[in-house]
């Protein structure tokens, strides 16, 4: 289950995708998920299936292994798609005991669900085919404006691009303390989730203390090579647009517009 969390994740590649400026990635993917929450009806989520397909085929990023992502966050998508089916009132179609399936609550169910899919889908792209510097170089970038209002920009981009990096790290981590606590004859697997969900308890602390030494050991060696955050730093590789950005930018900007103007057609 820990191995299939994909974000965070960098998958290599030559692609254009790859190549594309991390500004751009990161401004089409803020349009992505504003889209997603302006969508009222299915139709416009054809646009929404056939982008992500799009984008998977062009990055030769395996789809299973997106796919893959969506398997640890499947217990969120059915509380979710259980709340709005039987929470929902209207026609009812059905009764299971003393729940009660609506006409409604069904398509909104599987509304919501295909939502949360698609978020975890598109997200996921991002990171998988943008390495973490070019991330923490793109944050930057569109925050240094806010500089003037007294933002650290730079900081905040490294925090968020060390966190996302860190969480492969830590997965690791706990996959390799699992597996030592089951050696010792630590159960894991049986039980209701309940009993499962106090099982894991155990791995808090060590978890815990392997991520502060781990901090601790990332902090010693951005300060050995003279770290001093973003002022009067030089990068090996400067962020410049080129006129390939600029198209795809301009075509998602009216894409996404698009896909949004459907609510108020």
């Amino acid at each position: 289950m820990l191995k299939d969390i994909t974000i965070g994740q960098y998958f290599p590649g030559n692609t254009i995708i790859h190549k594309l400026d991390p500004r751009v990635k990161i401004i089409i993917i803020s349009l992505f998920i504003a889209s997603l929450f302006f969508i009222n009806t299915f139709i416009p989520y054809i646009f929404i299936l056939s982008f992500i397909f799009t984008v998977v085929k062009i990055s030769k990023v395996p789809l299973k292994f997106i796919l893959k992502g969506i398997k640890p966050l499947l217990f969120i998508i059915l509380i979710t798609f259980s709340i709005n089916i039987f929470m929902t009132k209207g026609e009812v179609l059905f009764e299971i005991g003393p729940l009660t399936v609506t006409k409604e609550g069904l398509y909104l169910a599987v509304f919501m669900a295909l939502r949360l899919i698609f978020l975890i889908t598109g997200t996921s792209l991002l990171t998988l085919t943008t390495s973490p510097i070019a991330l923490t170089d793109g944050i930057e970038k569109l925050l240094s404006p806010l500089k003037r209002i007294g933002l650290p920009a730079h900081e905040l981009a490294m925090m968020m691009t060390i966190a996302l990096r860190f969480i492969p790290t830590l997965l690791e981590e706990t996959d390799k303390i699992m597996k030592a606590q089951m050696a010792r004859g630590a159960d894991f697997e049986s039980g209701n989730i309940l009993s499962r969900a106090k099982n894991l308890v155990p791995l808090l602390v060590p978890l815990f203390i392997n991520a502060f030494r781990r901090a601790d050991e990332l902090a010693t060696a951005m300060e050995a090579r003279c770290y001093r955050g973003g002022d009067n730093r030089t990068r090996l590789n400067e962020l410049k647009l080129e006129k390939i950005d600029i198209i795809i930018l301009m075509s998602m900007i009216m894409f996404f517009g698009f896909i949004i103007s459907i609510k108020y057609i």
